[in-house]
Parts: structure tokens; sequence; C-alpha cells
């Protein structure tokens, strides 16, 4: 199995990086040479970093907590509409609110005005409105559900996010270390690996690796969602005292479960078959 995912892997692309001229020297370590100008990223190194974070995601989601995956980027969007949703787990795909996380509560308020109006359109599409308010109503319905559709279901905070490239997910990346909430990348060598508790070194410019990454990663959460049923876990998931590896240090002391630090579980015995890539 180990080698059919290396395999993939290396069919998808994911080792090739940025330009040489364009890298971020925090990604040195990850970084197995250069080929013609483009850094080759060390398929080591990758596949460490998804299994280390499809353990964790496993286990988050066991414990009854919830995963948000985001990627705004033209090349993740069908990719996670279409795995993830197909997992049953929440995403952002279209662009990430400021607040999402931080101000949790008035997203919440925007999902109930988006059922509200559901329900009117439903009931008799606007025909009951002017033309004037209907059209008003028809665009604040597309609006709030192409923002937030993927997410409508997330009734608590999660205990992980997932972003795609973290250059264009530092808002996101943020708000979840303000509240500790652990996070996982599939980051490229242009990108700056200390924003994450769990980088998966790898092209995150190519809808082919981002596919199996996000792929693994929603096998890990149908693993996760198994264990849960099975231990009896409340399914309705999240949670705003989840823990991980996050880094939001005020959030930690005042949380009522301690925080696993990344550096802890990056320690950890790295689960069987990653000594298959090397």
């Amino acid at each position: 199995m180990a080698n059919t995912l290396v395999q993939d892997l290396i069919e998808a692309g994911i080792h090739f990086g940025q330009r040489a001229s364009g890298w971020n020297p925090k990604m040195g370590s990850y970084i197995y040479g250069k080929r013609n100008g483009i850094h080759i990223i060390d398929i080591k190194e990758t596949v460490k970093g998804l299994l280390l974070a499809k353990k964790f995601i496993a286990k988050t989601v066991a414990s009854g907590k919830d995963v948000v995956f985001v990627g705004t980027k033209r090349q993740s969007k069908s990719v996670l509409e279409q795995r993830v949703g197909d997992a049953k787990m929440h995403y952002v795909t279209e662009r990430w609110l400021g607040g999402t996380l931080t101000n949790f509560r008035t997203i919440r308020l925007r999902l109930k005005r988006l059922e509200e109006l559901e329900a009117i359109q439903n009931t008799d599409n606007f025909a009951s409105y002017s033309k004037k308010m209907e059209s008003q109503l028809k665009r604040e319905l597309a609006k709030i559900k192409r923002n937030l559709d993927g997410i409508r279901k997330m009734e608590k905070l999660p205990g992980a996010l997932v972003v795609i490239d973290v250059k264009h997910e530092v808002t996101a990346l943020k708000e979840a270390r303000k509240l500790g909430i652990p996070t996982i990348a599939l980051i490229d060598t242009d990108g700056d690996p200390e924003l994450v508790d769990i980088p998966i070194p790898g092209n995150d410019d190519s809808m082919k690796s981002i596919d199996v990454v996000v792929r693994e990663l929603c096998l890990a959460v149908v693993d996760g969602k198994q264990s849960r049923q099975i231990s009896g876990e409340n399914p309705s998931g999240g949670g705003d005292d989840a823990s991980g590896p996050g880094r939001g240090d005020q959030q930690r002391r005042s949380s009522r479960r301690p925080q696993t630090r990344a550096s802890e579980i990056a320690t950890q015995e790295v689960p069987e078959g990653a000594s298959a890539a090397q």
C-alpha cells in the first residue's frame, strides 16, 4: 500500500517545487536538489508528513472533532468539493471570510440566514416579494451559499485545519493559530513551514498532486469516523477546546484540556509504511 502511495505521488508530480530563485530558505530541509532551475522536493519528507497528518486527522476525528479543508486557489476547488464532500467533512473553496473561526458566532448567524432564504425559495420562490426585493434576496442567497455552503453543517469550531498552499491561506492559518487549532498544509518550496504544525512538502500548484494528498487525508477522515462510531463518540464533532499541536499559547493556557505540541507529535514514531519511501 505504501509503495502504491509513493508511486501515486511521483506520478502526480508532487516532487516538483517552485523555481529555485523564488524559494523560501526555511524549506531547505525538505528539498532534495535542483534540476533545470527547479527545486526537487524530497519525496521521503512528503510521505513522512502525509502519514503523520493522516494519523493525526484519524485520531482527531475519532475523538469526536471535525476537520476543515481550505483551498481557495483554482486548482484545489473541484478536488476539495468532490473529495471532502464525499467524506462528509467541511471545506472552504471560494473565499475565506475573515472571522470564520475567530468570529464563529457571526458565521453561524449568516448560515441561519441562508436557511431562512432557502426556506422562502422552497415555499414560493420569492413570488410574494416585489421584483426589486426578489432580486436582492436572490443575490444575498447566492453570495452566502457561495462562500459558506461548505461549512454549513459545522456546528462548532474544528479540531484541525487543512490548507492547500500557505501563501493563499494566511488569514485562515492566523485565525487557527490564535485559537490554538492544529494546522496541516500542503506546502511548496516557496512557502513558510513555520506557519503550520504539520507540513506536507509538495507541489501545491498541480491538481493531480493536490488530489492525491486530499484523497489520502479524506481516507483518514473516514477511518476516524468509523472509529468514532465504534467508540460511540458524539457524531456532532468539532469543539472549541480542540486538542492537538496548535500554537495559540494564550488559548492553550486557558483551555480545559492540555494541548499537544507539534514538536511532540513529530517525534513520535512515524506510522508503518513510511520507510517504503526511503
